[in-house]
């Protein structure tokens, strides 16, 4: 079969399935190695150190202190602070750490429309210090700290310093938080003693009705660009970076983050008990940082420091999905809608990609136009395959068809297909943003399917209309049901994904008119010449 499909047909239909392919195994099955990603000016590559005796405890002992730290869940008796802003609600447990941070922003609600909380509530938790002596480590889980502050409520561009003591028996920790209420801080460690110590990142929360094809897990990305990703359920041993410009514990849409890192500062990415990549940093007498905790908000984080716009992932095509995001941003501040700024964002995609596109609809009308004359070829010189090849070859240069022509200008798109599907999947903007009538939410699937019905059935008319030659009846079938296959995988995809996939499926069905259109007065200018 595969031997009568033009060299279109073939590199179509294993972009399709490749896509297929590639949704169904992320949604089905979890990876199994470290994820490393590019960023967007530079190849990925891992620093880490397996083992390295002044950033890390023996691997027992830190096994047991990360299992013990999973074990001392934060309770309303434990709270130490509550800090109350118009965005969030934060609070901080006796052990001074994050114990609680619920976002307010209805945009930011849950699949249930209740508020969304950024802290796990199992597992490790942001800024809980972990000492190296294990006698002073034990002593510090039992000792709480002290605050003369209870409750505060920040206002609006305010900010609120948080001092908070910890008297040990040996030691003094005096741990002070200064927090925003753009959902930022700045933290000062100081110890009376110095003595090894290590602050945890935290990690995220696990939710429900989470995209399985997103990544999520944990981040570094270094001083020279590069960033280095270990997925959830992928963490392999103990890694130790330098030179950070931030870390993060992340899912789809939200983050938790360590910034302002000096570049000694050693940054550890380890493994809990599930194979979740744990991240703690190594502190010193007198230590100094920044944090963050909450949405994945570009313009928020470019507001706070444009570091942090790095803790965005888009994968492999950061290339080319970054640049796509910022001009999907710009439509957003002309349309005031994101539902309109996607449609006009794919209309531009298929302006600037016109000419590759043209050229390769050209190329398989020509395709078709001769496909004839090729199965007769075929027919005729069936037993004798080189003066076959010979024949065919003459039949596409007498007719100025290319068997080829069609492939380079599908190819060069590949990059821009996987980048908008990776822009508008973890587009956090999209939370919330409604478009028009039924579709409320762009972050989430069409709950009346009916996006993804109109994507199907664009996808089928466009299968009608574009000419094809095929010669096999097998070829025929399988590419009629593309557009049911892809209905049933879009339908629990993001709302403004579909939509670009319709639209993008519309101006496809305006463009093939146009050239079949084209393509028939030249036609009929030949046949008027006398051409054959």
């Amino acid at each position: 079969m595969l031997n009568n499909m033009s060299a279109n047909q073939r590199l179509i239909l294993a972009v399709v399935l490749s896509f297929v392919f590639f949704v169904a195994y992320t949604t089905i099955v979890p990876p199994k190695k470290t994820v490393q990603e590019v960023n967007a000016t530079t190849q990925t590559r891992s620093t880490s150190v397996e083992t390295t005796a002044a950033s890390s405890l023996p691997d027992a002992a830190l096994d047991h202190a990360i299992a013990v730290d999973e074990q001392l869940p934060s309770t309303d008796s434990s709270i130490l602070v509550k800090i109350d802003s118009k965005h969030f609600s934060m609070k901080i447990d006796t052990l001074g750490r994050i114990a609680s941070m619920i976002l307010k922003d209805e945009k930011y609600n849950n699949n249930k429309n209740i508020h969304s909380e950024m802290i796990a509530q199992v597992g490790t938790k942001p800024l809980h210090m972990r000492f190296a002596d294990a006698e002073l480590n034990s002593e510090s889980l039992k000792t709480p700290f002290t605050t003369n502050v209870r409750e505060v409520n920040l206002e609006e561009g305010a900010s609120t310093v948080v001092t908070m003591q910890q008297k040990l028996s040996n030691q003094t920790v005096v741990k002070k938080m200064t927090v925003y209420t753009d959902g930022h801080y700045d933290i000062d460690i100081t110890l009376s003693n110095d003595m090894r110590y290590f602050v945890y990142l935290g990690q995220h929360v696990k939710r429900e009705g989470q995209m399985m094809m997103a990544i999520h897990g944990a981040m570094v990305y270094h001083g020279d660009g590069m960033t280095d990703i270990v997925a959830d359920d992928d963490a392999e041993g103990r890694k130790t970076f330098t030179d950070v410009h931030l870390t993060s514990s992340f899912d789809q849409y939200f983050a938790s983050i360590f910034y302002g890192l000096k570049p000694d500062v050693i940054v550890t990415v380890d493994r809990d008990r599930e194979n979740n990549p744990v991240v703690y940093i190594e502190g010193s007498k007198v230590f100094s940082f920044k944090g963050y905790v909450g949405p994945k908000d570009y313009k928020e984080l470019d507001a706070i420091d444009p570091v942090l716009t790095n803790a965005i992932e888009y994968g492999w095509f950061t290339f080319a999905a970054a640049p796509l995001f910022k001009v999907l941003m710009w439509l957003h501040g002309i349309f005031g809608n994101w539902g309109w700024a996607i449609i006009g964002l794919t209309l531009l995609i298929r302006m600037v990609l016109f000419p590759l596109t043209y050229k390769g609809m050209l190329s398989m009308q020509k395709m078709k136009e001769v496909a004839p004359k090729i199965k007769e070829l075929q027919a005729k010189y069936k037993g004798d395959p080189q003066r076959m090849n010979a024949a065919v070859m003459e039949t596409y240069k007498k007719h100025g068809a290319n068997p080829l022509g069609g492939c380079l200008p599908l190819l060069l798109q590949i990059p821009v297909f996987f980048a908008i599907y990776r822009v508008l999947l973890n587009a956090v903007e999209l939370q919330g943003a409604p478009w028009i009538l039924w579709v409320n939410d762009l972050s989430r699937m069409d709950n009346y399917y009916i996006l993804p019905i109109l994507m199907g059935a664009t996808m089928f008319y466009q299968q009608h209309i574009t000419p094809n030659n095929f010669t096999d009846p097998m070829q025929e079938k399988i590419f009629k049901y593309l557009p049911i296959i892809f209905t049933f995988f879009f339908i629990t995809f993001p709302s403004g994904l579909v939509l670009y996939w319709f639209v993008n499926n519309l101006f496809s069905i305006a463009q093939q008119f146009i050239v079949n259109k084209q393509f028939a007065a030249i036609k009929k200018a030949k046949q008027s010449g006398g051409e054959e």
